[in-house]
């Protein structure tokens, strides 16, 4: 079963309205109860880091949510700024991240960008696969829904799935052992995001 973690911040029902519609056993995980059962988890994240960070932090769940993830093994996906949180600072904020991988969220740098790109980088932009994967089969050059100003740069390459290009090419989907990242939005991304969603769903 999919555990989406609500920790007060996300689009929590909208992955839930993907799971629904794919007939992908789920639920909505709020307390420390909520968590039996569950083989898969998605931390989302949307906003600041250190509100996201805050927010989890107080939220009675990250205990749980990190002896799963550490300890069981749990196949965990963050999103966007539950991508960031995996690491272990950003630039954007003071507090420390999760250090579930090493590497540090950086913000785009508006030297590298072409003249009168808009900052955050917002819209839909293509994904390109480094390496094969489970969590990305079937996904060729599909676009995704973007909306961010930074980004998790992490220290070994070799985890990086797929980058994509802002002004230069970074990190967009990562994978760390059981740890899973994807800093665009397969929420908003339609029939892409869905196979994403489908493929995390249907990791072994």
């Amino acid at each position: 079963m999919i555990g989406i973690i609500d920790y007060g911040i996300g689009n929590v029902t909208a992955f839930a309205n993907i799971y629904k519609k794919l007939d992908v056993p789920h639920k909505i995980l709020i307390k420390e109860a909520d968590f039996q059962k569950i083989s898969k988890l998605i931390l989302p994240g949307v906003g600041a880091f250190d509100h996201a960070m805050n927010l989890f932090n107080k939220s009675g769940i990250r205990e749980v949510t990190e002896d799963m993830v550490l300890n069981k093994k749990i196949p965990v996906l963050g999103v966007c700024v539950g991508m960031q949180m995996m690491a272990q600072s950003s630039e954007e904020g003071v507090l420390d991240g999760l250090n579930w991988i090493e590497g540090k969220v950086i913000k785009f740098k508006l030297e590298n960008l072409e003249k009168g790109s808009p900052m955050p980088h917002m819209g839909w932009n293509q994904l390109h696969l480094n390496s094969k994967d489970e969590l990305i089969e079937g996904l060729h050059n599909e676009m995704f829904y973007f909306l961010h100003s930074y980004y998790l740069e992490p220290e070994d390459k070799n985890c990086i799935l797929s980058t994509t290009n802002y002004g230069s090419s970074f990190c967009a989907v990562i994978k760390n052992e059981n740890i899973y990242g994807m800093q665009c939005h397969p929420e908003k991304s339609h029939s892409s995001g869905i196979r994403f969603l489908k493929n995390f769903s249907n990791l072994s």
